[in-house]
């Protein structure tokens, strides 16, 4: 009696969680969804970015907090975004969000492994005022890839598979219509989330730009 009472806390408290997450998620789409542009706007007026975009980025990452060895990382990345929420209004806030994946390659220049290839799943905020080229923007997202670990050497990664964390944060400046420079900071993490015993993980920063196509 006494587990079927504790299993039947654990199924609401599962539940609660659950709708908990939604709701959070369905309020954040709302916030970010931006307000309607009446119908009797002009086009003109109008904040109507590209739909979707294409971008090549490349950084150059240093280890932080990874001891016993120091890391150099070249950052390579290939990413398709879609435009999803365009926030209109006469603050600093004015912009639009993108959901993004990207395609990593990363060559280690310095440490234990050689590679790193794996895919980014996230968002994008992009900050723009009317008649500016240039514009801030910040990004995040999570991942999985493979390394070519080396669990025999202290310090090395316990196994190939990890999880990446991304956050990046810049500006983006406006050559024209459909294409723009990017320069920014790029924090990556890199850990199995404790597969292995060991597990060292990665922390990179460093600087990134890009070229972004837009339409």
């Amino acid at each position: 009696m006494r587990r079927l009472e504790i299993a039947a806390r654990d199924s609401r408290m599962k539940m609660l969680a659950a709708f908990s997450v939604f709701a959070l998620l369905c309020a954040c789409s709302q916030a970010f969804a931006g307000t309607p542009v009446p119908s009797g706007a002009a086009p003109a007026d109008e904040f109507n970015p590209h739909r979707f975009a294409l971008a090549v980025q490349s950084g150059y990452l240093f280890g932080v907090i990874n001891p016993p060895r120091n890391y150099e990382i070249g950052a390579l990345f290939v990413t398709g975004r879609v435009r999803w929420g365009v926030v209109q209004s006469n603050s600093w806030i004015r912009g639009y969000q993108q959901f993004y994946i990207s395609a990593m390659a990363e060559p280690i220049f310095r440490g234990i492994e050689n590679h790193y290839f794996g895919l980014n799943f996230g968002q994008r905020y992009n900050f723009v005022q009317p008649g500016r080229r240039l514009n801030p923007y910040i990004s995040g997202g999570l991942g999985l890839g493979w390394i070519d670990s080396h669990p025999n050497i202290p310090g090395g990664q316990g196994q190939d598979f990890t999880f990446n964390i991304l956050t990046a944060a810049g500006v983006s400046y406006s050559v024209n219509e459909s294409w723009k420079i990017d320069i920014g900071v790029l924090y990556q993490h890199l850990s199995n989330g404790g597969q292995t015993d060991p597990n060292p993980s990665l922390n990179l920063i460093g600087p990134q730009i890009g070229v972004t196509y837009s339409f």
